[in-house]
């Protein structure tokens, strides 16, 4: 399999040296900003043999690289978050140009085995109304989006199953919480590549769930993961589906 590399950033250089371990590819790197990159635009050029593009670029950015990629007919993964205000577009974009697309708000493989804890955490907490829910996230001072896409996730996991939440604010708050809020903090500072904390508080205890990530190649062989399952397929696709 080849692929192309979109955005040279920390997360494109880690996609690489994860890529060249596993024997795929790199058939192609580009960035507008990067000398180090071998091509600066998304052309035929620049995408010819490849198989499977990979986007970690910015939420600016990803709607029309996913665009002209769709248009060269190959196939997609997106790991960039910020954009989903924009699903129904894309969605439109990959059906008409019949394409293969996936996306997640986290391609580590651990964070999405968190997901599926945290759900089953809230289903419980569901029935036992004594215990408040919060959550808070952490990355480093680079990151371009806040709250993270993986802290929206984790928010609606919660409030999808536990009744008494229906409501994510992710701001801060100036005046007490109500009932039915959930609260969800973010924090950006150093190099910290991600961590992700759920909670449940009563006046007897406290039950803490997090995920924290070491560095960005859990990302990155999810990100692979993905590019091999979106190979020779077409439609569109978020990680649940892979």
């Amino acid at each position: 399999m080849n692929i192309a590399i979109i955005g040279y950033g920390k997360m494109g250089h880690e996609i690489e040296k994860a890529a060249k371990a596993k024997g795929i590819t790199v058939q192609s790197v580009i960035n507008i900003n990067d000398k180090n990159a071998k091509y600066k635009e998304i052309n035929e050029e620049s995408l010819k043999d490849v198989d499977v593009c990979i986007d970690f670029t910015t939420p600016d950015s990803v709607v029309e690289n996913i665009r002209k990629i769709a248009s060269l007919k190959k196939n997609i993964v997106v790991g960039t978050t910020g954009w989903y205000d924009k699903l129904d577009e894309v969605k439109g974009i990959v059906n008409s140009n019949n394409v293969g697309f996936i996306y997640a708000t986290n391609f580590s493989v651990g964070v999405n085995i968190f997901f599926k804890i945290v759900e089953a955490a809230a289903k419980l907490i569901n029935k036992v109304d004594e215990y408040d829910v919060f959550g808070y996230e952490m990355h480093h001072k680079n990151k371009v989006d806040s709250p993270s896409g993986t802290a929206k996730s984790i928010g609606n996991i919660l409030i999808k199953n536990i009744q008494r939440k229906n409501k994510l604010v992710f701001d801060k708050l100036d005046r007490k919480i109500e009932p039915n809020e959930l609260h969800f903090a973010s924090v950006r500072s150093g190099s910290i590549p991600g961590t992700h904390s759920v909670g449940f508080d009563s006046s007897a205890d406290t039950i803490e769930l997090k995920h924290t990530a070491r560095n960005r190649e859990g990302f990155a062989l999810g990100a692979l993961m993905a590019a091999q399952w979106i190979n020779n397929k077409k439609g569109f696709y978020d990680i649940n589906d892979m």
